[in-house]
């Protein structure tokens, strides 16, 4: 059993002993065996579904703005049915198929490794910065990138710096620009801009998938559609700027929620080369977050609303994330882990609680949390 990691001293979960960690771990596993063990049809049919859903919106949405684009409601229906079509895709189709979720079907559309999403993120940069990185050191200061995307401080473990002063103006801005920073994430653009430890000559290198998916994005969304479109051309435009942002703005939101709540911990140092897969496991839990909400949150979200559970689990098929929650919540009160779960917006002003926090440096922030704490109890976010 590794101890090298420690966990924080202020952490609302209980201390295992090795012999509980690993035996809470044999528990989760087998959790994860019994469902992988039942995969079958109705999986299957939920994805096909899913892209359904996916295509049918994108068409119905695109034919609103091409035809009728000029009529007001028109617009604002298709404009918001694309931003819908586009959030489904990235979240519940792109995002789980990327992680493998459905490679036991053997359908090439469907294949994790060569699925490519409608955003500015190549799937091989993507696969590369989440699947690996982002999964395999989750909330490890200095090594999970998610860690704030290198603009933001979310942990009193990153070091201060002048620039965290604006962490509320670049956490909105991140989420405006969202599909951009993922796309460029791979590049860790921080270490050019800011510590001068990247050339840009090696930026450019770089950034060739980036390059080449970007100017495919922009040539579909903002030249072909509107193109083709004639005398629709600048609402068919306008649509697909308003509809990314949307996508943007919740797919962001969703993020968030799923690792800068309050009560998410950071971990350091990093002993992911000596940790047992029970650790692994402790970790995830302890790094993440879950909201509560309707089915259809749970679907607009890409299920990512069991955040605890994808990081658990994350080549096991979204769908049955909601099967499984109950029993890892269970699992974690009987262990005395922080099962870190609440409604949608209280998470998300959670989110702005930490940011606000970590604005400042760690021995100034006293004053700051009272005042948060005032506002919180005033807002009385249920």
């Amino acid at each position: 059993m590794n101890m090298a990691l420690e966990f924080s001293t202020v952490s609302k979960s209980a201390h295992l002993t090795p012999e509980q960690t690993e035996e809470f771990g044999r528990r989760v596993e087998q959790i994860r065996q019994d469902v992988m063990q039942s995969l079958g049809e109705q999986d299957a049919k939920y994805i096909y579904k899913v892209r359904n859903f996916v295509r049918y919106t994108e068409i119905a949405s695109r034919g609103m703005l091409m035809f009728g684009g000029w009529i007001p409601p028109v617009w604002l229906l298709g404009t918001g049915l694309l931003g819908i079509s586009k959030i489904v895709e990235n979240m519940e189709l792109g995002h789980n198929v990327m992680h493998g979720q459905f490679d036991w079907l053997n359908e090439p559309s469907l294949n994790g490794n060569t699925y490519d999403w409608d955003t500015i993120a190549s799937g091989d940069d993507w696969r590369e910065t989440h699947n690996y990185v982002h999964h395999t050191y989750t909330n490890i200061v200095g090594k999970d990138h998610d860690v704030g995307y290198g603009i933001l401080r979310v942990s009193d473990q990153q070091k201060w710096e002048p620039r965290h002063l604006f962490n509320i103006p670049l956490g909105l801005q991140l989420m405006f620009f969202f599909e951009w920073y993922v796309g460029v994430q791979n590049l860790h653009l921080e270490d050019a801009l800011v510590y001068k430890t990247k050339s840009w000559k090696q930026v450019w290198k770089d950034s060739a998938k980036v390059r080449k998916k970007a100017t495919r994005q922009v040539l579909k969304d903002y030249v072909f559609f509107p193109v083709i479109s004639g005398p629709m051309f600048l609402p068919v435009f306008a649509g697909n700027v308003v509809a990314n942002i949307i996508r943007n703005l919740w797919s962001s939101a969703v993020i968030f929620n799923g690792h800068f709540t309050e009560d998410a911990e950071t971990f350091e140092p990093d002993n992911t080369d000596t940790e047992t897969k029970a650790e692994w496991y402790l970790r995830q839990i302890r790094g993440s977050s879950n909201f509560s909400g309707t089915e259809w949150l749970h679907f607009m979200s890409g299920n990512l609303s069991h955040q605890i559970e994808h990081h658990l689990f994350p080549d096991m098929p979204a769908n049955r994330y909601k099967d499984v929650a109950p029993k890892i919540k269970v699992l974690c009160v009987e262990y005395g882990i922080n099962y870190n779960e609440a409604n949608f917006m209280r998470q998300f002003w959670s989110v702005w609680v930490r940011l606000a926090k970590c604005s400042l440096p760690n021995h100034t922030t006293g004053k700051v949390m009272q005042t948060l704490e005032k506002l919180k109890a005033k807002f009385k976010f249920a």
